[in-house]
């Protein structure tokens, strides 16, 4: 079976009949303006040298060359066998704050578009590595469990708003407990065996209100865990809106009418990534910060997940490639004007007078 390895540039084949339409225009038109000088019968004693189906033909074979070009850059691959190989990668557990402050327009979108984009970057920088999906306010729970089934994660992601938990707050250490918990940590029915292979990376404000966070990041670092923290927002100030049937409605405000203000509170982030041997990075409008969690995680101990099937692809863009130049090379042997040592047209009338 043949498919493409960058298909995106399929949509260029879309010019093609473009082009060809340009070009029948232009021939209408150019024989209208012909026919306002001269009647069409005399077209071949005004310019006998004139041939009407060559133009056309050079034209069909560019088209057609730039065609095969096309799917040449596309890059057809053609499956020829299935082989196994060993899956072997790290644990990974993203943990998410989805409290209300995380809709914070500091950083563009806002803070929790932010990060569902930096896990989507991370993602595509991952490769055989398991991962889990916590999300977190006041409380926490596992929304993705581990798996490498990395598009079923980004459509878990895509689903996830701060309307998913009710208990409003910033619980940071029930989450790396959380975290600590989809890898097998505490469960009676798994053998838990510690080693340097697992993370768990915190994406939130820092504004931890509800429990001791870098106890939760010790604990888990007793046991083999490395736990990193990215910073979403900025260290000013910022107002966190409001929305009603999707629509902002004006800004938070405390009890006595003051609007509420979120910041980033990089201290306690990195503080908890320090309890956490791990590190701490800080995404901006610029940069999210995800290069140096992938280099950390690549640093990991790496376990064995048993063996997988994969689809061994060989490419075939020669074929289309020799098309191409066999047409963009007949079409510079063919001369728009009659060749008056070889003319076809002659040849085909003084066979007919024959």
């Amino acid at each position: 079976m043949i498919h493409f390895e960058h298909p995106q540039i399929l949509w260029f084949l879309l010019l093609i009949p473009l082009f060809v339409g340009v070009w029948i225009w232009l021939i209408l038109r150019n024989k209208k303006r012909l026919e306002q000088f001269a009647d069409s019968s005399m077209f071949g004693r005004l310019i006998p040298d004139a041939s009407p189906w060559r133009p056309s033909l050079k034209y069909g074979l560019i088209m057609l060359g730039a065609a095969f070009l096309i799917l040449t850059l596309a890059n057809p691959q053609e499956g020829s066998k299935m082989v196994k190989g060993e899956r072997i990668g790290s644990d990974i557990a993203i943990c998410l704050d989805i409290s209300n402050s995380m809709m914070a327009e500091d950083i563009q979108p806002n803070r929790l578009e932010r990060s569902k984009r930096t896990i989507n970057n991370l993602l595509n920088a991952l490769g055989s590595d398991r991962i889990s999906l916590i999300v977190f306010a006041g409380s926490s729970y596992v929304q993705m469990p581990l798996t490498n089934d990395y598009s079923a994660v980004k459509l878990f992601l895509d689903q996830i708003d701060c309307s998913l938990i009710s208990a409003q707050g910033t619980a940071i250490g029930d989450a790396i407990e959380k975290g600590m918990e989809s890898f097998g940590y505490g469960d009676p029915d798994r053998e838990w065996i510690k080693n340097q292979g697992r993370a768990i990376i915190v994406i939130s404000d820092g504004e931890n209100f509800e429990d001791d966070a870098k106890a939760a990041a010790r604990k888990a670092a007793s046991e083999g865990i490395v736990v990193c923290t990215m910073g979403m927002g900025l260290t000013e100030g910022t107002p966190i809106p409001e929305y009603r049937d999707g629509r902002r409605v004006g800004y938070k405000r405390d009890n006595n009418g003051s609007t509420v203000t979120t910041h980033l509170d990089e201290a306690t982030l990195t503080s908890i990534a320090q309890a956490g041997n791990g590190i701490y990075v800080r995404a901006t409008n610029i940069n999210s910060g995800v290069q140096e969690i992938v280099r950390l995680i690549e640093g990991l101990e790496k376990d064995h997940y048993g063996e997988a099937v994969f689809s061994e692809y060989e490419s075939r863009y020669q074929y289309p490639l020799a098309a191409a130049l066999v047409c963009l090379l007949a079409e510079l042997l063919i001369f728009e004007r009659r060749n008056k040592k070889f003319n076809l047209d002659k040849l085909l009338n003084d066979r007919k007078s024959k």
